[in-house]
């Protein structure tokens, strides 16, 4: 066997490998580089389970970051139980095959439960009084009181939300070189998602996409040069390229004008969503939607409905679904999906005095959809830091207070995905460091599990 690192930079495409990424450039010019194709829908979950269990949402269920849970009648987003996924993970194959190869899984997603030897996550604590206090998950749970003790604990607010910078990717950079000296494991899967923040706040070909290029692949470096020294062999990869958004797209404030959308009112004439009493509602994610539609007699009115939507590019019926790999019973009945300068929104009131009290704020569990408007401070505050500093201090006193500092602004995102982009160089990347794996033209999703597997044993 032959020691193996994956290093998945959320984000990459290969026109960006160059003169800012010196270390990922190395890897390109001393192996190979091509394009990664994407599966559907392209974003994180899908992406990486794909890629880990080589087959697709068909299969494995994972046709999204978040789904209608049917038996909940509740939708779920980033949900981390690795009891989630069916089907044969990359570890679990190895270790048939050798069983002295040991994983270490860092910050790939699911990670909560799983088989490989090794593994950290981000996990909040959520005390009852409300605050929310970053932390990590590790399997063995002796890994998480070391870690915290070298590295502090995981920098959770650097990790998402509008203060994200290069923290977050450091703290699992850093981490990934102390598993690797004091376990030793065959195969490291990393995840670095600087770049996928400023791609989505300024887009991918503004200037200063630069300076994140340089900051994460700063990080890479420390990775590759220590598993230069250790002879290990390195695969770089994202999970989709960004395109330049500048279109949001309200699908549920389209259902909700149709009759379609059930609400309940609560305090303060605050609006939430209630998607088990809804004729058909969407989940919105990037540049795919999930319409699930629980009034059947309806469907293609619906589907003829958001198909007249403008920046809709097409919507998949059950034979489109079957196409694309995502006929699992967890996928909405339709599955739209976006032209490329536009994306889903979850919004569903059509008033902004109603919208839901987590709105304006930080809440990926509560909100039934994605939300990359959370990236932003709202521009009406004219002192951010004071509000979030008055906020905290509120807080810290026992009074109950939203860290409501989100705009209801979805013009402000300027880069998603989702869809498969247009041009290849625009997209996902994958990379060797060991030019007898450089192939020509690009590589399949679901071909990364066994090209990992040729890494560790050819």
């Amino acid at each position: 066997m032959r020691k193996t690192v994956v290093i998945n930079v959320v984000g990459l495409s290969p026109s960006m490998v160059g003169v800012n990424t010196p270390n990922l450039k190395k890897i390109a010019d001393k192996g190979g580089i091509r394009p990664l194709h994407t599966v559907t829908p392209a974003v994180t979950c899908s992406s990486q389970v794909t890629y880990l269990t080589g087959t697709l949402p068909s299969e494995h269920g994972i046709v999204g970051n978040g789904w209608f849970f049917k038996d909940l009648s509740e939708i779920w987003f980033w949900r981390q139980s690795n009891k989630l996924i069916k089907g044969e993970w990359v570890w679990e194959t190895a270790k048939a095959r050798d069983k002295t190869f040991t994983c270490a899984n860092m910050f790939w997603w699911y990670n909560m439960y799983l088989t490989a030897d090794i593994g950290v996550t981000p996990r909040p604590m959520y005390p009852a009084d409300g605050r929310k206090l970053p932390d990590c998950y590790a399997k063995p749970e002796s890994l998480r009181v070391e870690l915290t003790k070298k590295l502090g604990r995981f920098p959770l607010f650097r990790f998402w939300g509008p203060a994200t910078d290069i923290s977050s990717s450091q703290w699992i950079g850093d981490a990934t070189v102390h598993v690797r000296e004091t376990s030793d494991p065959t195969l490291t899967l990393v995840y670095l998602p600087h770049l996928d923040y400023n791609l989505q706040r300024l887009g991918p070909h503004h200037p200063d996409i630069a300076t994140d290029l340089r900051e994460v692949d700063g990080v890479c470096g420390q990775i590759i040069d220590q598993a230069e020294a250790d002879d290990a062999r390195i695969i770089v990869l994202s999970e989709y390229g960004i395109t330049p958004v500048n279109r949001p797209v309200h699908l549920n404030r389209v259902l909700r004008q149709a009759g379609l959308i059930q609400v309940r009112e609560e305090e303060h004439d605050k609006e939430i969503l209630d998607p088990g009493a809804s004729g058909a509602f969407a989940v919105a994610d990037h540049q795919i939607a999930h319409i699930y539609v629980n009034d059947k007699s309806r469907l293609a009115e619906i589907k003829s409905l958001i198909e007249a939507q403008p920046g809709v590019e097409e919507v998949l019926g059950a034979a489109g679904k079957a196409e694309r790999g995502l006929d699992h019973d967890r996928a909405g009945d339709l599955v739209a999906i976006s032209e490329a300068d536009s994306w889903f929104t979850y919004y569903y009131w059509l008033d902004d005095a109603k919208c839901p009290d987590f709105a304006p704020t930080v809440e990926i569990h509560r909100k039934p959809g994605y939300d990359p408007v959370e990236l932003f401070m709202d521009p009406a505050i004219t002192f951010p830091k004071v509000a979030i500093i008055w906020r905290l201090v509120k807080k810290i006193l026992g009074f109950r207070t939203l860290m409501d500092v989100i705009p209801l602004d979805a013009s402000l995102v300027k880069g998603s995905h989702g869809r498969p982009t247009d041009d290849d160089q625009e997209g996902a990347v994958f990379m060797t460091s060991d030019a007898a794996f450089a192939e020509e033209g690009p590589l399949a999703p679901t071909a990364v599990k066994d090209m990992i597997l040729r890494h560790v044993f050819e």
